[in-house]
């Protein structure tokens, strides 16, 4: 059974960011910034929590992943960001091809990075 993808799915917008070296004005350091690319139209699935959580060295990090699918861009790789309801999430899969023909649809594993100030 083919997957059937279709424009009415994309109900949420999103804002595709792509690096960008600046100079540190203090230092002379190469930072990486994140410039917008475009805002797109995409469907986005929340993962169930299998791992929800972790502990490293005192700190609870906890991950939020979602599945991400949109309309096929070339430019969107796994070192882009997307910006979701004002949240940046990297890309830790993907993007795969998805659909019945070849770079008309694409799907992503995205994940929100947190910090909760759990140290002894």
């Amino acid at each position: 059974m083919a997957l059937e993808l279709h424009a009415g799915i994309l109900d949420r917008v999103v804002q595709i960011l792509g690096p960008t070296k600046v100079v540190n004005p203090i230092y002379g350091t190469r930072d990486t910034t994140w410039a917008p690319i475009a805002d797109v139209r995409a469907e986005i699935q929340d993962v169930l929590p299998s791992r929800g959580s972790t502990l490293a060295d005192g700190i609870e990090i906890t991950s939020r992943p979602a599945r991400v699918r949109m309309r096929w861009r070339a430019d969107v790789t796994q070192s882009t960001r997307l910006k979701i309801d004002g949240l940046e999430y990297k890309v830790v899969a993907g993007p795969a091809e998805i659909g019945e023909r070849r770079k008309s649809w694409m799907e992503l594993l995205v994940e929100r990075l947190s910090t909760e100030g759990n140290s002894p």
